[in-house]
């Protein structure tokens, strides 16, 4: 079993996440038979054994041994990882067609690369017995004005582009290739206790005034 594998394909993806299938596979950590699954679940055992059908055929169980039982055979069957990333690569647009930076679609599409690749190398790190090197950073940020946010991606860019050409040889025969993903997006507010979004207080009779920000608004 590995440890962690990609679903690639959309109806992959679609049968993992329908909610019982979902409950098999997580029972699926340790192997079980349609019957054993049915009285851990609580669920038919008719039900169980078309889900594991429809799983097994989409390559996210796998069966480990048959069992035979007086004049029936039981069919034991076990996940084929612990644990599952969805690549969103069947529905996500390409970056690369539409490279806009001020756009969130496109932001949206460099995250879903980023789930794609990253997921296939730690299907074949597992497969391999080898770890995947990576590094990230989680941070937040608090602009005044959009002038200060503008003015903060700007001195980002040159940066990164800095850095970039200092440490980037491509000529280096025995060099690796790694995939630099930078985004920033807007955090949305904390529901209050009434259940409504907090953010900036109107007092009555006043007028509440928006940034302004050309392109952050209408770009999908």
């Amino acid at each position: 079993m590995l440890d962690v594998a990609a679903i690639e394909g959309g109806a992959a993806a679609e049968a993992s996440l329908d909610p019982v299938r979902s409950r098999i596979l997580a029972s699926l950590a340790e192997p079980g038979s349609a019957t054993m699954l049915a009285a851990r679940l609580g669920l038919p055992r008719k039900k169980v054994n078309y889900h594991l059908k429809e799983l097994e055929r989409h390559g996210l169980v796998e069966l480990t041994e048959k069992r035979r039982k007086g004049n029936v055979t039981e069919r034991v069957y076990s996940a084929t990882a612990s644990s599952y990333v969805i690549s969103p690569s069947a529905v996500s647009p390409d970056p690369a067609e539409t490279p806009d930076q001020l756009s969130a679609r496109w932001l949206l599409a460099l995250g879903a690369r980023l789930v794609q690749e990253v997921g296939s190398l730690l299907t074949g790190a597992s497969k391999a017995g080898r770890r995947v090197v990576t590094f990230g950073i989680d941070t937040e940020v608090r602009f005044t004005t959009a002038a200060d946010r503008m003015a903060f991606a700007e001195d980002l860019t040159q940066a990164v582009a800095a850095l970039v050409s200092h440490y980037h040889d491509e000529a280096a025969p025995e060099g690796r290739n790694y995939r630099m993903v930078i985004g920033m997006h807007q955090i949305a507010a904390a529901p209050t206790a009434g259940g409504t979004a907090s953010g900036p207080r109107q007092r009555t009779g006043e007028t509440q005034e928006t940034e302004s920000d050309p392109g952050q608004e209408h770009r999908g």
